[in-house]
């Protein structure tokens, strides 16, 4: 029978070390594993698509990887690699994978080609910005201040700080308000922006919270963590947007 549901790939670019307090003489053998926050996965079936979390790949695997699912979600995580974008590290940055960064970054690049439906949340929107060419700024203190906490320590569904959207972009059209708030949990965001993008959303301090691709039939990026918003009925409709999209014929997606 056909899905009723779309698949959805979703990037994790976070790996850890077990903590040795949590070892237990039945655990299997210590070793690097992947995380990847639930509210993701939640957000996604709660929305109505079927979630599959995305390991590493070999280049040779990416089309058939797309072939298979109707859509990509670029998760948060940590910094990105300066190297990628053609800088060196500020010394407030944070842990970074170089091997997952080079995997999504070409996982990215692939959908982006085919015009497969592309939602990119924090870390995931900065990494789409490298991707299509942009830079990033690698510490927000230094660049803006700390008058907005880019960085809040209030619950993670909390709404802690404003964002004015474009009124004319496909963001506002999905989620039906150009003035707003939102959560925020990070401390780099978008430089120069990527090539053929468009900022859709800006912090009072001038920080770019959301871009989108206005040749791609939905590529949309938010700095703000989504998936614990989608309680919130002004949050909600994004989601529900991006597994719309998914439902949309392969063949619809492809650039004009």
């Amino acid at each position: 029978m056909p899905r009723t549901r779309p698949l959805i790939a979703v990037t994790s670019s976070e790996m850890r070390d077990p903590p040795p307090h949590l070892r237990k003489p039945q655990s299997d053998p210590a070793r690097r594993e992947m995380a990847l926050g639930m509210p993701y996965l939640e957000a996604l079936e709660r929305s109505g698509a079927l979630p599959v979390v995305v390991p590493p790949l070999q280049e040779e695997a990416l089309d058939d990887l797309l072939d298979a699912v109707d859509g990509l979600l670029l998760s948060g995580g940590p910094d990105i690699d300066p190297a990628a974008y053609g800088e060196p590290p500020h010394p407030c940055l944070g842990p970074t994978e170089p091997r997952l960064d080079a995997f999504e970054l070409e996982l990215a690049q692939a959908a982006d080609r085919r015009g497969t439906p592309l939602l990119a949340i924090c870390r995931g929107a900065q990494l789409l910005n490298v991707a299509r060419g942009g830079t990033l700024i690698q510490h927000l203190p230094d660049t803006v201040g700390t008058r907005i906490a880019h960085r809040q320590r209030d619950a993670a569904d909390a709404l802690t700080h404003a964002v004015e959207l474009d009124p004319h972009s496909r963001l506002a059209d999905v989620l039906g308000w150009t003035e707003g708030r939102v959560n925020s949990f990070h401390h780099q965001a978008v430089d120069a922006l990527g090539h053929g993008l468009h900022v859709t959303a800006r912090a009072p301090d001038g920080v770019i919270e959301a871009f989108e691709a206005p040749d791609r039939p939905f590529l949309l990026a938010v700095q703000w963590h989504a998936e614990y918003l989608v309680g919130w009925p002004q949050h909600a409709p994004l989601f529900e947007a991006f597994v719309d999209a998914c439902r949309a014929p392969h063949d619809a997606w492809l650039p004009a």
